[in-house]
């Protein structure tokens, strides 16, 4: 097996890596702070061209694979960014590949290119409050009129609502009672977020303040024919499409994390002297540290595997599910590890680790549960019986 990076994955690392530090943790304090989306940090990836990397060339993108994709997200990541810098992005990074491999030829040309130059924000609509992560259960339903449907409903956690100006969402078009298989009867829009049908409110929350995640009360919102992605009752299929890259993608924000996180934690045990000498040269300091680094470093091999697998097209549930599991505690060990190694000013907001470990935990929460993964593994990998 070769663990070597392609002459242009390290040209992507590199350029990413460049590019992003040109926005300090100082930057994103103060976005966080203000709750203020950081328009000039996506402007700058957008100008760069990254917004792109997965979309095919036809439509303005590189048509790079999930690999290239993730070695982006845990640049950006760890230039100090964090999630508020990945969320910013993530939706154009690999958000649209269910438009991508069902949409209609006029949706991709309509919409592709200007998601890809950064013209272009888009959210993406499926959780909702009565439902979590049991999807076959919402409750958001299209009613077809004619060349139209009108959508009544509700969704919840959708990041970046504030921002976009179209919405890919799941709603249903078969009740759940009326359909054979649950996961039946659901249809996928890629449409515009009419602010007079869509309320959207944001949801106060604990960090990754830059970017907003907001509940949706969606009345009578019209939607065109034209902007449905692919067949009516198939959008659940057509969202599965997505769900692995997506866990890599989280993986390697939440690897991007613990590097960072524990760059700065090293940074500290060396300038920091008690009793006459740095910190670091204290076992209790240094070995919780080099136990994190080979977290990390064992945690980020699954993932290669994991975007290696999908991008020759092979079957990947398993080392996808896993790497993010592994990342996401990975990520979240360093942050915490990073932030007792400041004692109380890592508790401060000058050393920014205290940031990093508030954005850390999200990892383990969406865009699945550490458990939901477990269930997967257990149920899908060592087939035993279902729990959920």
């Amino acid at each position: 097996m070769d663990f070597e990076l392609t002459e242009d994955q390290r040209a992507v690392r590199e350029g990413v890596a460049g590019l992003v530090r040109k926005f300090d943790d100082q930057y994103w304090l103060e976005k966080d702070q203000a709750h203020e989306f950081p328009a000039e940090f996506y402007d700058a990836i957008a100008k760069g061209g990254w917004l792109g990397i997965t979309i095919p060339e036809a439509y303005g993108g590189h048509g790079l694979g999930i690999t290239e994709a993730t070695l982006l997200a845990e640049e950006v990541a760890r230039s100090g960014g964090g999630m508020n810098a990945a969320s910013s992005i993530h939706m154009s990074i690999f958000g649209m590949h269910p438009v991508v491999v069902h949409g209609s030829a006029e949706l991709k040309a309509r919409t592709l290119p200007r998601i890809a130059a950064g013209d272009l924000h888009v959210c993406f609509g499926v959780t909702e409050p009565g439902a979590g992560l049991d999807t076959a259960r919402i409750t958001t339903f299209a009613r077809r009129e004619g060349d139209r449907y009108v959508v009544d409903g509700r969704k919840v956690w959708i990041s970046k609502a504030m921002e976009s100006e179209k919405i890919l969402l799941l709603t249903r078009t078969t009740r759940y009672e009326d359909v054979t298989r649950k996961t039946d009867g659901m249809t996928l829009f890629l449409t515009d977020l009419d602010r007079d049908k869509v309320d959207i409110r944001p949801i106060p929350k604990m960090g990754r303040n830059a970017v907003t995640s907001n509940e949706l009360f969606i009345d009578g919102l019209e939607i065109p024919v034209e902007d449905r992605v692919g067949e009516e009752g198939e959008g659940f299929s057509y969202l599965l499409d997505g769900l692995n890259p997506e866990r890599m993608l989280i993986a390697a924000e939440a690897l991007g994390i613990g590097r960072v996180a524990l760059e700065r934690a090293v940074r500290y045990g060396g300038e920091r002297e008690v009793f006459g000498r740095p910190i670091g040269m204290n076992q209790g300091i240094q070995f919780p540290l080099a136990d994190a680094l080979a977290r990390l470093d064992a945690a980020e091999l699954v993932l290669r595997k994991a975007t290696w697998r999908y991008d020759r097209g092979e079957p990947c549930g398993r080392e996808a599910n896993t790497a993010k599991y592994l990342c996401a505690d990975a990520g979240f060990a360093a942050a915490d590890r990073a932030l007792q190694t400041h004692g109380g000013m890592g508790y401060s907001e000058e050393y920014h680790v205290a940031r990093y470990f508030r954005e850390a935990r999200l990892m383990r929460i969406a865009p699945v549960s550490q458990e939901m993964v477990l269930n997967y593994l257990g149920s899908h990998v060592l087939g035993m019986p279902r729990s959920y």
